[in-house]
């Protein structure tokens, strides 16, 4: 490929979500292949950082999901700061559709996966992971459909995904924290009120904040409270506006941040978590509790959560269908909520981090699975939306 042609492929709206399938795919080729002993290998190979006593050892794998990751809760965090601030999450009437959709997509997976593991604990713990939506792998797909797919469905799948990923933010705080270090608290509290006055006293160099961010990063890592809510705290400081005649430096981190973070981070942790063995799965692996609730979650709990609240809301007077889309393109875009994959699977390793690699096997599983069938789904409906739209306008 010559340089245009990568440029002009990375400039297209699907490819994040399709270098993010092709590490997914790479990584489930390597599981069920004689390199199977050494791709697992390598996820664990230890890695060591530390400065005189204070060290911090773990795995390549969860170096990969603790830290690469802050990166992507970080850039997380930027784009909903923008949003609401200045973005279509600033204006009352864009929001209301999307926030009441996501309510439903988040509620009803939940639901569904919990009166099917009500009666295990441990299994129980995974509640959130069919919550979850991933916007990459989603506009990837919508993007494949073609250019006449409207702007205002984008906006709304868009908009709809941001208060997932805030739901997914605050789900991990309240609920996957492990016992907390009151010390690691305190220095953590410290680095907030330190960042507050550099933002207060009008600091627009972005250096000070990422270094006391790395700061924080360490803080909450050893505090007990999962480390990725750093980066989404880090950014709540990071200011709006720069100096006169000088850009933001928020939208100037989001724009630096945005390409690693779609095509290095995002595939590298999909290579990391997506790599499930599938020697000697039958139906009853697929029909057991953890997979089949998440499969079922995603696949049906997000269609009914995020159409049927939408439905009831729109027809009930209190929200409008957005302009140039109808009934069929909605449903669609519901079914694309249901590709969970890398914020499922990043949930899925919280859940199931403590309970041995079986639980950690089924959430893969389920998640692959129930995204793979609403993608398609969505995308084979979506495309018939657009095609009476296409005929009506005409």
């Amino acid at each position: 490929m010559t340089v245009k042609a990568i440029q002009d492929f990375l400039k297209l709206e699907a490819a994040s979500g399709i270098i993010l399938m092709i590490a997914a795919v790479i990584a489930i080729i390597l599981a069920n292949s004689p390199l199977n002993e050494y791709y697992d290998m390598f996820l664990s190979i230890p890695v060591v950082v530390a400065i005189g006593s204070f060290e911090i050892a773990k795995p390549l794998l969860l170096w990969i999901n603790d830290g690469l990751m802050a990166m992507f809760f970080f850039l997380i965090g930027l784009e909903l700061k923008r949003e609401f601030l200045e973005g279509e999450l600033s204006k009352p009437g864009q929001i209301a559709l999307p926030a009441v959709g996501a309510i439903g997509g988040m509620a009803v997976p939940a639901l569904i996966y919990a009166g099917l593991n009500y009666q295990d604990p441990q299994a129980l713990n995974g509640w959130a992971i069919p919550t979850a939506t991933d916007i990459a792998f989603a506009l990837g797909i919508l993007a494949m459909v073609g250019s006449k797919v409207p702007l205002q469905l984008k906006i709304f799948l868009t908009s709809l995904a941001i208060f997932d990923d805030l739901g997914a933010i605050i789900v991990i705080a309240l609920f996957y924290t492990d016992q907390l270090s009151i010390t690691s608290l305190v220095v953590s509290a410290i680095v907030l009120v330190v960042l507050f006055i550099l933002n207060k006293r009008g600091v627009r160099d972005t250096a000070p904040y990422i270094f006391f961010g790395i700061v924080l990063w360490v803080a909450v890592l050893k505090s007990g409270v999962h480390a990725t809510l750093a980066g989404v705290t880090l950014a709540l400081f990071i200011p709006m506006k720069g100096r006169e005649g000088e850009p933001s430096p928020l939208k100037s981190l989001e724009h630096n941040l945005h390409a690693m973070v779609a095509f290095i981070i995002l595939p590298i942790f999909a290579f990391a978590n997506a790599g499930v063995n599938l020697d000697g799965v039958g139906m009853s692996d697929v029909l057991s509790p953890v997979p089949l609730g998440i499969i079922l979650g995603l696949f049906v709990g997000k269609q009914l959560g995020v159409f049927g609240f939408c439905f009831v809301a729109i027809k009930a007077g209190l929200v409008k269908l957005p302009e140039n889309t109808n009934w069929t393109l909605l449903y669609g875009a519901s079914l694309l909520c249901g590709v969970g994959f890398t914020m499922s699977l990043f949930i899925g390793s919280l859940a199931f981090e403590q309970t041995g690699a079986n639980m950690i096997y089924q959430d893969r599983l389920g998640i692959i699975i129930g995204s793979i069938i609403s993608g398609t789904l969505g995308y084979l409906i979506i495309k018939r939306g657009v095609g009476r739209l296409t005929k009506s306008v005409n």
